[in-house]
Formats: C-alpha cells, sequence, structure tokens
C-alpha cells in the first residue's frame, strides 16, 4: 500500500508549491469584506460645516442650507506584484492580466526589455560577492475600487461624498508603461531622482523607506513589503496627478450634479491628510496608516508579518473628500466649523 501513497504525497505537495506561489491572492467580495471592516477606522466620517444655496422659483428667491460632510473614501486597490499580468487581484488578472501581458510583450516588447516571469522581476546579490539582496523589481496596477461606484449611487442622500473613481477601472498598469516604469524615462530627469533626501517615504537619512522619485518599478530596499509600499506610493503619485510622464488615467471629477464636492488633492507621503492606506493582502488590516513608519527602536521591523512567498501586494488607498447636498441653483458659499481632514 506505502506506494500507492506517493503520488497522492507527491500532488499534495504541488497543491501547497501552488497555494504560496498565489498567496495574497484577493478577491472582489474579500475587498468589500475587508473595507467594511476598516470603516470605522479609516472613512473618518464627520460634519464639518455648512454650504448656503440660492434657490429661486416664480414666487421669489431664498437661501438655503445643507450640511457639510467630510470622509476618506477608498477610491483605489493599488496592487504590487511580481509576475508581468499577474495582480493578484483575481478578477482583474483574469480580465486585464492577458492583455497587459500582451500589450507589454508587443512593441514596446520589441524594444524594450520587458520581464515576463517572476524571476525577470527580482535582481539579487551573487553569493560569492555577498551582496545585499535589496535591488527589487515590481509591476503595479491602481484600479478603481469595488465600491467607488456605490459612493455615486447614494450621493443624493447627502451624508456620502461622491468618489473620483469608477469601479474595476484600470488607472494605472505598469506593463503599459514600459519606458518609464522599467527605463526611467524621462523620470531620471527630475531633481528628486538624484538628489539624496527629497520625496523620501520616511525620514532621511537615518530611516528611510526609500524615495518617491524615481516613480518606477526599481527600489533598492532590503525589506521586500516595504519596498512594495514605496512602489504603491509611486503608482498613487502618479494617477493622483495631472500631467505626468506616464501611460495613466488620472484622477477627475467627480461630476455629480447633486452635490458640490471638493475632492482631495494629490497624494503625498507621510501626509495622512492626503491619502491613507489599508493592507488588503497579504495581510489583511482593518486599520490605515501612512507609509514611511520608523521601526529602528522595534523588536521587529515594520515588515514582520507582511511578507508574501511570491511577492505580491495589495492595499486599499483612502483619499478625503468633503461635500454638500445640492439645495439649490447656485452655490453662494460654505463655512467650514472644524478643519477637514483633521
Amino acid at each position: 500500500m506505502r506506494p500507492q501513497r506517493l503520488p497522492v504525497l507527491g500532488l499534495t505537495l504541488l497543491l501547497l508549491a501552488s497555494a504560496a506561489s498565489r498567496a495574497a491572492t484577493v478577491t472582489t467580495p474579500g475587498i468589500i469584506a475587508q473595507t467594511t471592516a476598516a470603516t470605522f477606522a479609516c472613512m473618518r466620517w464627520m460634519p464639518v460645516g455648512v454650504c448656503f444655496w440660492l434657490r429661486c422659483s416664480w414666487t421669489g428667491c431664498r437661501v438655503r442650507t445643507s450640511l457639510k460632510v467630510g470622509h476618506y473614501n477608498p477610491d483605489l486597490v493599488v496592487s504590487v506584484y511580481n509576475e508581468l499580468g499577474g495582480n493578484p487581484w483575481a478578477e482583474i488578472r483574469a480580465t486585464l492580466g492577458l492583455a497587459q501581458r500582451a500589450a507589454a510583450t508587443g512593441l514596446l516588447g520589441a524594444l524594450l526589455p520587458v520581464p515576463i516571469d517572476s524571476a525577470g522581476n527580482r535582481t539579487e546579490g551573487t553569493g560569492d560577492r555577498k551582496d545585499h539582496r535589496n535591488l527589487v523589481f515590481r509591476e503595479s496596477d491602481a484600479i478603481g475600487h469595488p465600491l467607488s461606484t456605490l459612493s455615486g449611487l447614494v450621493a443624493g442622500v447627502g451624508l456620502v461624498c461622491e468618489s473620483q473613481t469608477t469601479s474595476f477601472f484600470p488607472y494605472f498598469q505598469s506593463g503599459l508603461d514600459a519606458l518609464s516604469w522599467r527605463q526611467e524615462i524621462p523620470e531620471i530627469f527630475y531633481a528628486a531622482s538624484w538628489v539624496p533626501g527629497l520625496r523620501e517615504v520616511g525620514t532621511f537619512p537615518l530611516q528611510t523607506w526609500g524615495s518617491v522619485h524615481p516613480r518606477t518599478g526599481w527600489t533598492t530596499q532590503a525589506e521586500e513589503p516595504k519596498a512594495a509600499a514605496v512602489t504603491a506610493q509611486r503608482a498613487g503619485d502618479i494617477v493622483t496627478r495631472t500631467g505626468q510622464p506616464h501611460v495613466y488615467v488620472p484622477l477627475t471629477g467627480p461630476s455629480s450634479g447633486s452635490q458640490r464636492v471638493w475632492p482631495p488633492g494629490p497624494l503625498v507621503e507621510k501626509d495622512a491628510r492626503t491619502g491613507t492606506w489599508q493592507m488588503l493582502a497579504p495581510r489583511p488590516e482593518a486599520s490605515c496608516n501612512v507609509f514611511g513608519t520608523n521601526d529602528l527602536v522595534g523588536l521587529s521591523g515594520w515588515g514582520g508579518g507582511r511578507v508574501d512567498a511570491a511577492g505580491d501586494y495589495v492595499w486599499n488607498l483612502w483619499r478625503p473628500y468633503q461635500c454638500c447636498s445640492r439645495r439649490g441653483q447656485w452655490f453662494l458659499f460654505d463655512i467650514n466649523w472644524i478643519s477637514y481632514p483633521p
């Protein structure tokens, strides 16, 4: 009977290896569930002021008011991953992954060195030279959060602000941005790309995770989770700005006629007033923070417990909005009784 158990054992090991290679896989229902679990910690909803409107009819005009609220929206799901087209978000991998691989390895692939398998996406030190294995390359996608469109549907209630993003829309895919993401062109010409201390994720020089510039897939960082976080920050930095030298769709709007919305500005590293991050994988978290934590005095670094076997990482990007419901044909002015974001 013992020889008959060997195929079963081999199949079991194969399945375990397959599961480990895709350890960070997330699904749309899972993203929604994890986002919902973090609502109280990350949304930070509060009334912040009042808006004044002028409403006119055939009987005359009068001033009406509406409550102004502020809160964070889960705008984007930002994935950082090892294999081109292998987004750990299962539904996005199935729908957009193949197209991304085809585009990156087509015309651009004939001109640029585009890595396809995971082995090509990380450059490590050699054993004889005893180098640190700290030069990491990762792909990244910024996709509209599954709940983004829902915010627009309930915007008329007046207690939720419409998001700038559309659910499942690909705002950035690094495989389509091959020239900038792989060759640092023209990113290398930004001053922050070659002057140490500019746009650092962390505190330079004692404690830094890496620089936002150059906004490419290459990161020098000994801890892989921190390298992935810097890469996610770069993707968020690109899509929340207009006119960047990348292939992407900037976040604009919203366009709802039922609200006046004050959308967030560009994402800035270490500034929670511009956006915060919630890890979805490999370690689901129900809180939001900025990257760049000083972990020099801790017993375990920030990356402890956050290392993924396949090198794949996923975060929600929450961004702050203010809005008020329309109560007339013309907006007059608004008064904030507290500063938001706090």
